[in-house]
């Protein structure tokens, strides 16, 4: 328990030894004036029974307030799970169209290498067939020279 509430329950100890203690002048009559009528009545019993009524009184309205509070929040939880949940399908919609725009991305990237790749062989190919004539060209020349120089000795 809390400081707060044992110092209540020493208050109210207090109140109760104190009318104990004082039980015989409670009890004991006086000329009470009510505004439209004088009685004779034992003024400490009606205090302390206003004492008892507020107390009642206002553990009632502790009670309904503890109430309302446990009330809104339990509502406050249950709004707040649903949002949570809310949040959560929407950041699991956004990973997934995440996904399928990477994936979109990617096909593209893998289509734009495979057309790079397609014309970097034909080009390596048109490379190498020209460095091919280049060479049998070559090899002619040389042939014709070497021939040229050939029929020079003969002749």
């Amino acid at each position: 328990m809390k400081i707060r509430d044992w110092l209540l329950i020493l208050v109210l100890v207090a109140v109760a030894g104190f009318a104990v203690l004082n039980w015989s002048v409670i009890l004991a009559p006086t000329a009470l004036n009510l505004g439209i009528a004088d009685i004779q009545a034992p003024l400490g019993l009606i205090m302390l029974a206003m004492v008892i009524f507020l107390v009642a009184f206002f553990m009632v309205y502790v009670l309904y307030l503890q109430t309302s509070v446990l009330f809104d929040a339990r509502a406050n939880a249950k709004e707040l799970q649903n949002n949570r949940k809310l949040a959560d399908q929407a950041e699991a919609s956004r990973f997934t169209e995440l996904r399928h725009y990477l994936e979109a991305e990617l096909a593209k990237l893998a289509e734009s290498d495979q057309a790079v790749q397609a014309a970097l062989v034909a080009r390596v190919d048109q490379l190498e067939k020209n460095l091919a004539l280049a060479v049998e060209q070559s090899g002619n020349s040389v042939a014709a020279a070497v021939a040229e120089m050939d029929d020079r000795l003969k002749g």
